[in-house]
């Protein structure tokens, strides 16, 4: 069996990814510069599935040790995940989010062609959509209208893929895009654990509820839905990994195409929503203020998950409940075990 070669694996999506994978058989190769994740994580994906990645410790940027990935293992597809993903970050720092997000793609790929594997899985954003007026957002709509350089950068990828595939339609791509990540494995071993400050709303909830961080900064409460704050779509990062195993299968057996699946739920939950919900399940208070509308963000986004059903046989299962829950257990080990 050919080896699945996976970038960023030991971070939030990678780790519950390669998780998934290797129960299903695969094996794996992966590639890692602990940028957003730590070299612990590899040890905690043998200790839930018994099994080990051959890992390279490196940056996508070097086209060197990609190519001695290759050169040592036999790949049949990448699932790509190596991507800065804070909104407010790329914001901030738009030069360094282009060139990690989009020189790495075209580094990649290169590669990849140089190999003659043409089988990708890419992670994308529904930031590609924008502010859509369409909800719940489907594939078919309008993407172009980014508001800021992190949903940006995810859409100049998804155009080199989609040129790739016109100039040589014997790729096999296939683009996520992703709605709201959140949760952790049920062995709560892996999880949403970003070096510094928390930039996803989750994680920052569970470390406030827990005493690290003294308040939770909600960013608008004036945006045109019921309780004034923004709605989003969350998905258990579980959920999403298995997604990643239902269209490894697709491309075993479809050897060729191009194909866009929104990953979400199709369920919107606001921010207050979010906490109130967490409070709930997990017996707890969230502190939290309301300060201004941070820049690039918008009020209302949920996705129509239809396609990836019908095409993957792929549905999210996991509740709002199980990942508030999951989210909470997952921080609260962390703190247990004295980990900043």
């Amino acid at each position: 069996m050919k080896k699945i070669f996976i970038t960023g694996c030991t971070g939030y999506i990678g780790s519950h990814t390669c998780v998934e994978l290797l129960n299903a058989g695969y094996e794996i190769v992966g590639l890692d510069n602990f940028s957003n994740s730590k070299k612990e994580v590899l040890d905690k994906i043998k200790e839930i599935t018994g099994k080990e990645i051959k890992f390279y410790e490196g940056n996508m940027l070097d086209k060197t040790i990609l190519s001695k990935i290759f050169e040592e293992n036999e790949i049949g597809s990448v699932i790509d995940f190596a991507a800065y993903k804070s909104v407010g970050d790329s914001v901030n720092m738009p030069v360094e989010y282009y060139i990690n997000n989009v020189s790495s793609v075209l580094t990649l790929l290169s590669v990849m062609k140089s190999h003659n594997v043409k089988s990708i899985i890419f992670s994308s954003t529904a930031a590609v959509y924008g502010d859509s007026t369409i909800i719940p957002v489907t594939e078919e709509c309008e993407t172009g209208k980014t508001i800021n350089p992190y949903g940006t950068s995810k859409l100049y990828c998804e155009g080199i893929l989609k040129d790739l595939y016109k100039s040589d339609n014997s790729w096999n791509i296939c683009i996520f895009r992703y709605f709201n990540l959140v949760g952790a494995h049920k062995s709560y071993l892996i999880g949403e654990e970003p070096n510094g400050t928390p930039a996803n709303l989750m994680p920052y909830i569970a470390k406030v509820a827990l005493g690290e961080l003294p308040c939770l900064n909600i960013f608008g409460d004036d945006y045109n839905t019921p309780d004034g704050t923004g709605i989003r779509d969350y998905i258990h990062v579980v959920d999403l990994a298995k997604a990643h195993v239902s269209a490894i299968k697709k491309l075993e057996l479809d050897k060729k195409g191009m194909h866009i699946y929104n990953l979400g739920t199709g369920k919107g939950y606001s921010v207050l929503e979010m906490v109130k919900t967490f409070e709930k399940v997990n017996n707890v208070k969230v502190n939290y203020k309301i300060v201004k509308r941070r820049p690039g963000d918008i009020a209302v986004s949920y996705a129509d998950a239809t396609k990836a059903q019908n095409e993957l046989g792929w549905k999210a299962e996991l509740t709002l409940e199980d990942m508030c829950r999951d989210s909470y257990m997952f921080t609260k080990s962390l703190k247990n075990k004295g980990v900043k």
